[in-house]
């Protein structure tokens, strides 16, 4: 979109906040960037140039804007509705792989050349992967720097950065001020400084696109929820996270304008990689507008959608995790895969410590399960046999259910397994690669909504109607599933 000059002056001058995130308006006056809802007032147009990303801002020579805070704008919903190199390559930045593993490390998860990786992100963002995740440690560094009271060394270190110099040099080359200035200025807008990190807990906000509706996301993490590794507690889901370099425990609470997020984790080294997982696991990169907008176009869909606006896909932050469970819950109620999937944790989940009590046990990773004894769970044999089928091919098979994934190959694989069939594999289509156009034709709350809205009752004729859909059949699926009375429609309450 940063190439239609008119398109993005227009969203610049109206301040319009639905396209924060989608590009960047750099100021050639004052070298500043922002995002296109900034409150300022709206340079002239002769001055403005707009970029596709963040990091290609930076790397022009200009730095953030203070008042709007580009860096801290909702991600790109692009990422998550595209499968391409670009997009599995992005996601996976944002996971922390460069930081990680470096470039190489990103290019061999992808499976192509680190020049291909390169010449595709600069032809599409204008920086490379070094850039790129070079403006996610600012942005993360900034969050860290301005919302805790942690010793600016160890926001470096948990930012991703390998230097407290490198971290200097950064802050002040995208922000215009030191580190200790950013706190600072912080500190007066909230006219007190941050607290003192005793109990270990980091409080921050997980902004989105509005609007948001909160009810079935949180309904449906809510009622689905394993006993030990996750809980509704006090209006807030909470759960466990395995990270790459220890554990963690996240609450998120639904607001108004955003997320609150109050996190603990074993390594601050992982803040980064919790962050990015818990904004995939409540689908806050989506563009509302633009899913709304195409599903109203349907005169069957459209009073569900006005009445329900916003609606999110409930996600992951494990797609293996998600993958397992999907067997556990085949062709039973969700009460009695819970149940299931709750003996599993006590039997073979790495147990954790949760301070405020709840939450015991990280849910089991793939080559722990390697070990089990498929006897030992009571259900049938045949499904005791695609749960071990789906370990091996987790842990030997090169089945990648990650976040940089490619779609249809994760799909074949599945497919191959035995005991996955269309249902299965969708399933973890929509739920753990996040693709949204996945779609369920033969799940029972489809049919039944179907029926009731007098739409095709068999899932080839379904599925024909539902090309309308796309490429948001996976958002249509939950409006669908909004026509019943099961609990992962409505806002959980207490002891959910």
């Amino acid at each position: 979109m940063h190439e239609d000059f008119e398109r993005c002056v227009r969203a610049v001058q109206s301040k319009d906040s639905r396209f924060d995130g989608w590009f960047f308006t750099a100021v050639l006056t004052t070298r500043i960037y922002c995002r296109p809802g900034c409150p300022a007032v709206p340079p002239k147009p002769r001055n403005m140039t707009f970029y596709p990303s963040a990091a290609a801002a930076q790397q022009a020579g200009f730095r953030a804007c203070k008042r709007c805070r580009p860096d801290a704008a909702p991600g790109s919903p692009r990422w998550n509705e595209r499968a391409d190199l670009v997009a599995r390559a992005m996601r996976l930045i944002a996971d922390g792989v460069v930081d990680r593993d470096g470039v190489p490390g990103l290019a061999a998860r992808l499976g192509y050349s680190t020049r291909q990786v390169e010449r595709q992100l600069r032809a599409e963002l204008g920086a490379g992967p070094l850039a790129l995740a070079r403006a996610q440690r600012a942005q993360t560094a900034r969050l860290l720097v301005e919302t805790s009271a942690l010793p600016m060394a160890d926001v470096a270190f948990a930012a991703g950065f390998s230097s407290i110099r490198a971290f200097n040099d950064t802050v002040r080359e995208v922000f215009a001020l030191t580190p200790t200035e950013l706190r600072t200025r912080a500190a007066r807008r909230r006219h007190r400084a941050p607290a003192a990190d005793v109990s270990g807990l980091l409080t921050l906000r997980l902004p989105f696109r509005a609007p948001l509706c909160p009810d079935n996301l949180f309904g449906h993490l809510a009622a689905t929820a394993v006993p030990g590794v996750e809980e509704w507690r006090d209006g807030a889901y909470r759960r466990t996270l395995r990270l790459p370099y220890g554990h963690g425990i996240v609450a998120l609470r639904p607001g108004s304008d955003h997320i609150v997020c109050r996190l603990s984790l074993t390594d601050w080294r992982d803040l980064s990689h919790a962050i990015s997982r818990c904004r995939r696991l409540l689908d806050l990169d989506a563009d509302p507008v633009a899913v709304d907008g195409l599903l109203r176009e349907d005169p069957l869909l459209a009073p569900y959608v006005d009445k329900h606006p916003g609606r999110r896909v409930p996600r992951t932050v494990d797609g293996a995790e998600f993958a397992v469970r999907v067997v556990l819950g085949q062709q039973v109620s969700t009460a009695a895969a819970r149940t299931l999937a709750g003996r599993l944790v006590t039997a073979h989940g790495e147990p954790v410590a949760d301070p405020e009590g709840g939450l015991t046990h990280l849910f089991p990773a793939p080559w722990t399960l390697t070990a089990l004894d498929p006897e030992s769970l009571a259900m049938p044999r045949s499904r005791r046999a695609t749960l071990a089928a789906l370990v091996a091919a987790l842990t030997e098979g090169g089945l990648d259910l990650d976040v940089g994934s490619d779609w249809e190959k994760a799909r074949e694989r599945l497919t191959a397994l035995p005991g996955f069939g269309p249902w299965s594999v969708e399933a973890v289509a929509m739920r753990a690669l996040g693709d949204p156009d996945a779609f369920l034709p033969t799940d029972l709350g489809v049919r039944l909504a179907a029926e009731k809205l007098g739409l095709p009752g068999t899932p080839a004729a379904l599925v024909r109607r539902a090309a309308a859909w796309r490429p948001w059949r996976a958002y249509a699926v939950q409006h669908l599933w909004a026509t019943g009375d099961h609990p992962i429609n409505v806002p959980p309450t207490e002891g959910a």
